[in-house]
């Protein structure tokens, strides 16, 4: 992706591990692109909140429009907030959702907020603090009852390691809500749905190795697991984005097709035999060996001519 031009901005902010956070007029997409440290992290668009420029970013959309009835509400959290292009993206096609954002930066959550305004009316909260240690302090009513739990933390360009292990996958797994039925808010009945769906945003290139540990390690905490991605990235060929979706109840099958006539294309959607092939071999990562992401050449995000 190209870089934006920095003397659009309309605001930058100074976090706290000393990198810098600007919002930038995108210049081939409209909107706003948020870069923090030279690397593209958000995209929003404040007049279509429902246009997903970035392709994992759409391929996150892809699913949670798969999710229990169309325009049905839901309850999701978001870990990291970026532009917070999802939680606007679940408020628009799913108006009612009630959501729950946790971003490290304060710094970064006022400068969204205050350039970018969210939907009035919109039940987002924002908490501040590290992902994994505000998974501990979400109200109890959320455990078991989160329909989308997506991870897409960046320290930088690196997603940090605590946030890459089987403990961080299984108390994440904690919160979501099971499959079969499940209770309304306000306890006045039940109603058939499918089990919550956790979305994880993993950034690898050649050999892939980082992304193969992380589907391992997904793999390790829950049953159902599939990977999207753009048909180079998954064969390790180029750096980019895949996008692990996992639930500890079953996919329904009729999601794949669809999944894959959403792209972007050429898409990939692994499963199965082909994804147990990827993972083969992977040491599970824990807390006493999990790494970071791998950090992208700068040459990554360039303008290509």
């Amino acid at each position: 992706m190209a870089r934006a031009r920095f003397e659009d901005s309309p605001a930058s902010v100074r976090l706290s591990d000393g990198t810098l956070a600007h919002l930038v007029r995108s210049e081939y997409a409209g909107g706003w692109e948020l870069q923090v440290d030279g690397t593209p992290q958000s995209h929003v668009d404040l007049d279509d909140p429902t246009h997903l420029h970035f392709e994992y970013v759409a391929r996150m959309g892809a699913v949670i429009d798969l999710l229990r009835m169309p325009r049905q509400p839901l309850t999701a959290v978001h870990l990291g907030a970026g532009a917070l292009t999802l939680p606007r993206y679940v408020e628009a096609t799913r108006p009612g959702s009630r959501q729950q954002v946790i971003e490290l930066e304060p710094a970064l959550v006022e400068l969204v907020r205050t350039a970018l305004p969210l939907p009035k009316g919109a039940s987002i909260r924002i908490r501040i603090g590290d992902a994994r240690e505000g998974l501990a302090r979400l109200p109890a009513a959320l455990v078991g009852n989160v329909d989308l739990l997506i991870s897409d933390v960046y320290a930088g360009s690196q997603t940090p390691a605590h946030l890459t292990t089987v403990e961080f996958y299984s108390a994440a797994g904690q919160l979501l809500a099971p499959g079969g039925v499940r209770q309304q808010s306000g306890g006045l009945g039940r109603s058939p749905s499918g089990g919550g769906v956790l979305l994880v945003n993993v950034a690898d290139g050649a050999g892939l190795r980082f992304a193969r540990r992380q589907v391992a390690t997904v793999r390790a905490v829950f049953e159902h697991v599939i990977v999207l991605a753009e048909v180079q990235v998954l064969k390790g060929r180029r750096f980019g984005n895949l996008v692990i979706a996992a639930s500890r109840s079953p996919l329904p099958s009729e999601w794949l097709p669809r999944l894959m006539a959403a792209g972007p294309h050429p898409a990939k959607v692994a499963q199965g035999a082909e994804l147990e092939e990827f993972a083969l071999g992977a040491r599970v990562a824990t807390d006493a060996d999990s790494t970071p992401s791998p950090r992208p050449a700068a040459s990554v995000f360039e303008r290509r001519p």
